[in-house]
């Protein structure tokens, strides 16, 4: 409102002088400018009460004031046009800079349609419980975490993917809050409250990441208030030489660092929308900054760079069975355990479409192995200690074990039948596929050191090290080795800021000892996620270089746009001071100034 009060004083004072009565634009124009000044001393007063320090707006007040004083009114209106105009653009650009967060927030659904007794209930989204089932129509938003419950449904996963082509889901398959419905309605039954689905995580993320600030920002507040004085001393200084006061109030128009308030932070915030615009969320533009100018990079490696899950790689037959009787009961056996590696028999049983029996006098040592009665033979599954405890001759398992270990697997499981070895079966966690290019383009940014730390054995890390070509592996690294690395790296020279990417709840404490941590996955809202400073609401871990460009384009943009703003302003004050810029024109200049450096804040979106 103030700048549209300024710029139609402007516009009517323009035209009385015009029309050949300058006194009547000279009243338009002083009482404006009181109104102005006014609305200003009472916004200086409030800060100097609440923050107990005179900010940018003092400057924009003595000038104002001066202007009064001197009779420069026009040049008085302009400034409180800059002034205000200033903050208006502000408010537009930086609008503008967190459209991507804000349209997370945004889309996220507020009620629920729920089926009861047959009939549809509308209800507030918090009121959804455990169990109720919802129906989802088309074009809407899921609005809770839940199991499909009806036929089939194609779901955009965009928001929470990144992935633009739809999903088809079937019966009983998980749905996640955040997608939208992309085909026919469906129902789904809520498996979670609204308040622990993973879209009300991603909310969470995108409230902190608004609410915080960088130190850039806070850097630019305290070099504000150092401006002033200096402002008014060269100001005095202009005038006491010369003997003229309006060469000190010229000093004074030029020297509002608005470029220094306003263009960090909305460089520094578009960077974050830059950011979720490639599915990563960075909690504050402090985090922003730090991406920025990361020199060390540190990698989990199961889950994060790996895809967390081992597949069975090769059967290595070494009696009279072959590779799929050697799995089939292999996997008979293990379909009774809970272990990771069990899983994996099965699915590399389904793939090759045999059949499984039910095993019987199951045994099973947790973490070792296990071992049961399968179409009546005795078949122990596991390692090789649990082998010879089962009776399978310690010499067969060290000769089984030679062999497999040429492969390249991270794990062997050895298998026996009837007291002999039956084989060995070598499992594997590969690389995830967008792995692969990570370290060059982060190198590519940059970075300087690529390394990997991991708590699993050095065989199995160096060889993922190698497949990347990252600097340095860590290995057999306990959840406390991995804070130690940190420490040392960030301690050393020219190696911080440290940043560390991890998936895992034994990640958490690394992530939030590191300059910057970096969490795979919003979706299940996990300890990593919720200490972490960025999160990967995507399953992507190549994303990271892309956090890390953010980073690093609206640093560079902010720092450009405040060198560049304060050092034309700091000229034009200069010329100011020699009474070669007339206050007005003094005014007009710096409200270019600004609308440049605020224009050039808002590359940082698409750098």
């Amino acid at each position: 409102m103030l700048a549209a009060v300024a710029l139609g004083a402007i516009a009517s004072g323009g035209a009385f002088h015009l029309l050949g009565e300058p006194g009547i634009a000279d009243a338009i124009w002083r009482i404006v400018l009181v109104f102005l000044a006014a609305e200003l001393a009472v916004e200086v007063g409030r800060t100097v009460l609440v923050k107990h320090h005179m900010g940018v707006d003092t400057i924009a007040l003595v000038a104002m004031v001066g202007s009064l004083a001197l009779g420069e009114l026009l040049a008085g209106v302009v400034i409180g046009l800059m002034f205000s105009g200033g903050l208006a653009l502000e408010e537009v650009a930086s609008t503008r800079a967190r459209r991507e967060l804000t349209g997370l927030v945004e889309r996220a659904p507020k009620r629920a349609r729920i089926r009861v007794d047959g009939e549809l209930r509308d209800i507030p989204i918090e009121e959804v419980g455990v169990g109720d089932v919802a129906v989802v129509r088309t074009g809407e938003v899921v609005p809770v975490d839940g199991t499909l419950v009806s036929g089939q449904a194609s779901i955009d996963t965009s928001t929470l993917t990144g992935e633009p082509l739809p999903v088809d889901l079937s019966s009983g398959m998980s749905v996640l809050s955040g997608t939208a419905n992309a085909g026919a309605p469906f129902e789904v039954r809520a498996s979670r409250p609204a308040a622990e689905s993973a879209y009300a995580a991603l909310v969470r993320l995108v409230s902190q990441a608004e609410a915080e600030r960088a130190p850039l920002v806070r850097t630019a507040d305290r070099y504000a208030g150092f401006f002033l004085p200096a402002t008014l001393l060269i100001a005095g200084l202009a005038w006491a030489i010369s003997g003229d006061a309006v060469r000190g109030l010229a000093v004074v128009v030029v020297a509002t660092p608005c470029p220094l308030i306003l263009a960090a932070p909305i460089a520094l915030v578009s960077g974050l929308s830059r950011a979720a615009r490639a599915g990563v969320i960075v909690k504050g533009t402090g985090a922003i900054e730090t991406l920025g100018q990361v020199r060390t990079v540190l990698f989990d490696k199961t889950g994060t760079l790996t895809v967390g899950t081992p597949k069975v790689r090769e059967v290595v037959p070494r009696g009279g069975l072959g590779r799929a009787e050697i799995l089939a009961l292999a996997a008979s056996v293990d379909s009774m355990s809970a272990h990771v590696l069990g899983a994996a028999l099965g699915e590399a049983a389904q793939e090759a479409d045999l059949t499984l029996a039910e095993p019987r006098e199951v045994a099973e040592d947790p973490g070792q192995g296990i071992a049961g009665t399968v179409g009546g033979r005795r078949v122990a599954v596991g390692s090789r200690d649990f082998l010879v405890d089962q009776g399978i001759p310690r010499s067969q398992l060290e000769a089984a074990s030679i062999i497999a270990g040429h492969g390249s697997g991270e794990a062997r499981v050895m298998v026996g039948v009837d007291g002999e070895l039956a084989g060995v079966i070598v499992m594997a966690d590969d690389l995830r596929p967008d792995a692969a290019g990570i370290v060059g383009r982060l190198r590519a940014e940059g970075v300087r050191q690529v390394a990997m730390v991991s708590g699993d054995r050095r065989s199995v890390a160096e060889r993922i090290g190698r497949e990347l070509g990252v600097d340095r592996v860590y290995a057999e690294q306990s959840p406390q080795d991995k804070l130690e690395v940190i420490r040392r790296l960030r301690e050393g020279a020219g190696q911080g800021p440290v940043m560390m990417v991890g998936d895992g709840v034994n990640d958490a404490p690394a992530l939030a000892l590191a300059d910057v941590g970096v969490a795979m996955g919003a979706a299940g809202a996990t300890v990593s996620s919720e200490t972490a400073d960025a999160v990967i609401t995507v399953d992507r871990v190549d994303r990271v270089a892309d956090a890390v460009h953010a980073g690093r384009g609206a640093l560079r943009i902010a720092r450009q746009s405040v060198v560049v703003g304060m050092g034309l302003s700091l000229a034009a004050m200069s010329v100011a001071a020699f009474g070669y810029l007339p206050p007005l024109s003094g005014a007009l200049l710096q409200e270019g100034i600004d609308l440049a450096v605020i224009l050039n804040a808002l590359r940082a979106l698409r750098v």
